[in-house]
């Protein structure tokens, strides 16, 4: 029913953006006890876990992908993504790391003219340049304020972007649910060797965790499962072109969120640029959106990384 019910996707869209803020101002909070490896562990397990429960529940989508290999590639590029996040939180504000991370589109727009030679119109260009002018205001290089850990959502961003030109041109080959199913496996076979062979004692940490901090680390596993699924949900009930400017929503809610739970608000140079990016960033994820040979793949307009 795609295009039937544009006020009900935009719902859904908001609220996947609030599940990721909340998720990474969780992480942020979280990531002071527990090591952020066995968070970003959990997070991969509980998503592997619900969309096996979903598969095996579902009469449309199974677990069987047509290109394994895309299936592998894909999962590798989003864990770096996701491992930029959430070592990223942990040296920056949530609101400016997330305006950051959100420059993905105009590196999409950069990617495609470079590496898939695709012609870019001038108002893309001036997207890209206002974007990554935006960001430069968050971070204001030489300020002192960020210092290093500001390649993190860099990084993010550019894997991301990868990650979307990637899928854009095998998405609808594959059904999204599947490959969110994978997703989450490809991470935790990654994660898991990665997690037991490191210094990090496993059951001495669970045990020393509080309830609410287990409960934490499940949340965080859920919020970043459900808000990809909402995503895909809202993207059977109105075009991505509708949708994906409200994608960056999850600015405001990430700012209101890490003001409400850890005290910090950003200084006015810094919703300045985040106000940029935002509008940089939204202008050219619809434009990207509107151009993609596979316009209404929930998998190629994915622009939330977590």
């Amino acid at each position: 029913m795609k295009g039937h019910h544009p006020t009900l996707g935009i719902t859904l869209i908001l609220l996947m953006a609030g599940c990721f803020a909340t998720m990474d101002t969780s992480i942020k909070y979280l990531g002071a006890f527990v090591p952020v490896l066995l968070i970003m562990w959990g997070r991969y397990l509980t998503q592997t876990l619900v969309m096996t429960v979903w598969l095996l529940r579902s009469k449309t989508s199974t677990f069987r992908a047509a290109h394994p290999k895309f299936q592998l590639l894909r999962g590798i590029l989003l864990l770096l993504t996701s491992s930029a996040s959430f070592y990223g939180v942990q040296y920056l504000p949530v609101a400016e790391f997330t305006a950051i991370n959100m420059l993905t589109p105009v590196i999409v727009t950069l990617l495609a003219g470079w590496v898939l030679h695709e012609k870019v119109s001038p108002l893309r260009w001036a997207l890209v340049c206002g974007g990554f002018a935006g960001a430069l205001i968050v971070i204001r290089p030489g300020s002192g304020m960020f210092g290093w850990a500001v390649i993190l959502p860099l990084a993010g961003a550019v894997s991301y972007a990868s990650f979307q030109v990637l899928t854009s041109k095998l998405a609808a080959l594959e059904s999204p649910f599947t490959t969110h199913f994978y997703t989450g496996l490809t991470g935790t076979a990654v994660l898991t060797p990665l997690l037991f062979s490191s210094p990090i004692d496993i059951a001495g940490t669970l045990q020393a965790a509080t309830a609410g901090h287990l409960a934490l680390m499940l949340g965080i596993g859920l919020l970043g499962t459900t808000g990809h699924l909402l995503l895909i949900l809202a993207l059977g009930l109105a075009p991505t072109s509708t949708l994906m400017p409200f994608v960056y929503t999850q600015i405001a809610f990430a700012a209101a969120i890490s003001y409400a739970v850890l005290g910090h608000a950003p200084d006015p140079w810094g919703w300045v640029g985040m106000g940029v990016v935002a509008l940089c960033g939204a202008a050219s994820a619809w434009l990207n959106v509107r151009k993609a040979a596979v316009p209404s793949s929930p998998v190629a307009a994915d622009t939330i990384a977590g």
